[in-house]
């Protein structure tokens, strides 16, 4: 059997074993281990799995991961977070969709202590969604207001799954983080101008509180911002000694966790339940994407043996005869499809081994390309009829909420986050000029 049709097989058979329910990671590690006891028996076999071991345990960067995931779930489950949303509340609910705008701001911010989408959409159906369907909020833009607030949570650091494409990738995770900031920030920055743009020409969307809901005095109002404003400060005593240069990424990590754990302490709570609980989502998430890593490396070891890559290659390029740019947007058409049955991590461990090498031979910038990774990713998240988040929504959201409304909601915002990937393909420097800057420095 020719390297080409191996490579096909062992592609096909982990899609398959994915169909029928398995863990990604054993799914993704079982064809990996098989396949190179075959190619290479015992001795080759055993070879990859432990050096892919080793290679994982000696990441000094991965680090990072239990740190910051250790931190947003402090700030969640001691209602920290909570905080932010009531100073929205307060002094942005006089503006027509004001309260649509705080909820963006308030999942950039919880993006930025957690790096997970899934507890940004918690949040944001939990706290910001019951309010604003209170106060006469459209449900539908609410809806889409929600989901597409918390996909920022896998683009603007500290993102765990740039995390996992820097593993995989072989590229500085502060980089790809850097890289994150400016089309985070400018993706939120659409969605706002949307809002504000759709509740101007239709003030029933989003109507402005009254002057009797936002009456406090301004004591307490000051108060309120303190509060609300302390998340943002635990973030910039993370990130401005790292961007400085005085720390090194996980040194700041751990400044992040550290920091979150004794705002907890100092407001009071910081109870047993809180720490329990925070410790075992931590220690749950992190050995996930270990095992998750450990089988990518595994996989992609044996891809690299075959000459896979250099198979696709020749075969997009000489055969069909496809620009490099023509690949590159196939390559993220074959995202928005698996995003409608796989999740983000799955999507990158199943087509890293063979995009990541392909992307570098094209000539294209493996940091950059990073980011595309993620827009797109968040953009297959929501996209009809099964992307994750939708599905996310529809067990977190009220009965009111339909499916139908579900759907309906997502696709002004679909729109929004395509336009932010064709300004970041068009223009790469809107992802690279941070991290050049940076690290130049």
């Amino acid at each position: 059997m020719s390297y080409e049709m191996i490579a096909i097989l062992m592609f096909s058979t982990m899609m398959v074993m994915l169909l029928t329910g398995q863990r990604v990671f054993g799914a993704i590690g079982f064809v990996a281990v098989i396949a190179a006891l075959l190619l290479w028996g015992d001795r080759g076999g055993f070879d990859i799995a432990f050096s892919s071991a080793m290679k994982l345990m000696k990441w000094y960067p991965l680090l990072t991961l239990p740190m910051f995931i250790f931190m947003g779930y402090v700030l969640s489950e001691s209602k920290i977070a909570d905080d932010l949303y009531k100073m929205f509340h307060v002094w942005m609910g006089g503006l027509r969709g004001g309260l649509a705008i705080g909820t963006i701001a308030l999942m950039v911010l919880i993006s930025a202590m957690n790096g997970l989408s899934v507890a940004g959409m918690a949040i944001g159906a939990t706290i910001a969604l019951p309010e604003l369907l209170k106060r006469n909020y459209d449900k539908r833009m609410v809806t889409g207001v929600i989901q597409a607030g918390s996909s920022l949570g896998i683009l603007v650091p500290p993102s765990v799954v740039l995390v996992l494409y820097a593993m995989i990738a072989r590229q500085p995770v502060g980089q790809l983080w850097l890289a994150g900031v400016v089309p985070g920030l400018m993706m939120a920055a659409l969605f706002v101008i949307y809002i504000a743009v759709r509740c101007k020409l239709n003030p029933a969307l989003g109507p402005a509180l009254s002057p009797e809901e936002r009456a406090m005095p301004m004591g307490e109002k000051l108060a309120l911002l303190r509060a609300g404003l302390l998340p943002l400060g635990i973030f910039a005593a993370m990130m401005v000694p790292f961007v400085n240069g005085w720390t090194s990424l996980v040194e700041s990590s751990a400044i992040g966790a550290l920091t979150a754990f004794l705002a907890a302490v100092l407001k009071g709570r910081m109870t047993r339940e809180v720490f329990e609980v925070s410790v075992r989502q931590t220690l749950g998430i992190t050995c996930m994407f270990m095992w998750i890593i450990l089988a990518a490396l595994a996989f992609g070891a044996v891809f690299d043996g075959l000459g896979a890559v250099r198979a696709i290659e020749d075969l997009f390029t000489d055969k069909l005869g496809l620009s490099p740019w023509m690949i590159l947007i196939l390559m993220q058409l074959s995202f928005i499809v698996m995003g409608t049955f796989l999740d983000d991590t799955a999507m990158l461990v199943i087509v890293a081994p063979l995009y990541v090498p392909l992307v570098q031979a094209l000539g294209f910038d493996l940091i950059w390309y990073g980011v595309l990774y993620t827009i797109t990713t968040q953009i297959a998240y929501m996209t009809p009829p099964f992307g994750y988040n939708l599905f996310l929504m529809r067990a977190m959201a009220p009965p009111e909420i339909t499916l139908r409304d579900i759907y309906a909601s997502i696709l002004p915002f679909v729109l929004v986050m395509i336009a932010a990937l064709a300004l970041v393909m068009t223009f790469p420097q809107i992802a690279l000029w941070l991290p050049e800057t940076v690290y130049n420095k």
